[in-house]
């Protein structure tokens, strides 16, 4: 496989694209951590609900001789799972419900295996039934979609997700649209993404990723509305629906893809970025206006000979260039990376919050 061969700012030394299967998941941990006081807005995944506190403990990270906060993800994530783990609890006492998590992993791919381990062990942890089915990699797309009709007919099932990417012989379009609208926690149904464009309409669900990106926003109070707004990418998984919500917020969004002309000049415009582009490193300092807020959505191997795996995780952005420019940034890992699994058990308590009229 050739490797791509890409600038690591935080070494003279250059830093080598591993292949991709040799990707694994994030280890979720810093070096170093303060508290800071401020007025955080904390929004309820479950509640929908705004409230503020004053004056609030606020554990972020903080890279050393730097300016930037640190949005730390990892805290946010516990502290969503804490409300949707009460929030279940009363929901169980009061009328019995439990909400369920059905996965269909399709193959043997040891990084899809490993994230369903994950989404299944977060499932466990909040007190959501999870439900699982594995299908060897030459299956047929018929029987892929078979196991998500019987999903979809069973009602202590609340939400199905099929572990992307599927066997290339499949149509994923095809599988995808199998999933009942009310049962895609996932958001990635045609007509939640159709909603989430028109103005006046409200999804079902929205795209993990993409909300906990908002989510984070949120919960560390930064003003979005009036905004300029760069989304880096404009895949269908991140990129798009991340632009979506952003105006839906009121911000002024640009995107910029890999035919855009003059990107640094676009991205230095923005106060707020989110990067979704999966090239390590890509966004410098010189990209950046001083006091942006930056999430950063990219995971991205590169070679290390210090570490004991033989490489480590990058983001999109020089984190450390990133740090002396911008007023707050997420950490690769530690930053998006929690939040999408928690957005998944807030979209999955909302589907059986729905089917249930709660």
């Amino acid at each position: 496989m050739t490797s791509l061969i890409w600038s690591d700012c935080s070494l003279s030394t250059t830093a080598r694209l591993l292949p991709f299967d040799r990707m694994c998941t994030c280890d979720l941990r810093f070096r170093q951590s303060v508290s800071l006081h401020s007025c955080v807005k904390n929004y309820s995944p479950s509640f929908g609900t705004q409230r503020k506190h004053f004056s609030s403990t606020v554990t972020v990270a903080m890279a050393t001789e730097t300016h930037a906060n640190v949005i730390d993800g990892k805290s946010i994530a516990k502290q969503i799972r804490d409300e949707i783990t009460s929030e279940i609890s009363r929901m169980k006492d009061a009328v019995s419900v439990v909400p369920g998590l059905a996965v269909i992993l399709v193959g043997d791919r040891k990084d899809s295996a490993t994230y369903v381990r994950n989404k299944k062990k977060a499932c466990d942890a909040v007190g959501i039934n999870s439900f699982e089915v594995n299908l060897p990699d030459d299956s047929t797309e018929s029987e892929v979609v078979k196991s998500i009709l019987n999903f979809n007919k069973d009602p202590s099932v609340h939400g199905i997700l099929v572990q992307l990417p599927l066997p290339r012989h499949m149509n994923e379009e095809n599988v995808l649209n199998a999933v009942s609208i009310e049962k895609d926690v996932d958001g990635f149904h045609p007509l939640n993404i159709g909603r989430l464009a028109m103005r006046g309409r409200e999804p079902l669900f929205v795209p993990c990723t993409p909300k906990g990106c908002i989510e984070l926003l949120h919960r560390y109070g930064v003003e979005i509305k009036g905004k300029r707004a760069v989304v880096i990418g404009r895949s269908n998984i991140v990129g798009m629906p991340a632009a979506l919500l952003l105006q839906r917020e009121d911000a002024t969004v640009s995107i910029v893809h890999s035919r855009t002309k003059n990107p640094d000049e676009i991205t230095r415009q923005a106060d707020i970025i989110i990067s979704a582009v999966g090239q390590p490193n890509m966004v410098r300092g010189s990209w950046l206006k001083p006091g942006a807020v930056i999430i950063d959505v990219g995971i991205n191997p590169v070679e290390d000979t210090k570490s004991p795996r033989g490489y480590r995780l990058v983001g999109d952005v020089c984190y450390e260039e990133a740090c002396k420019i911008a007023a707050a940034v997420t950490p690769v890992p530690g930053g998006v990376g929690p939040m999408t699994i928690a957005m998944l058990l807030s979209n999955t308590l909302i589907a059986a919050k729905r089917a249930h009229s709660l």
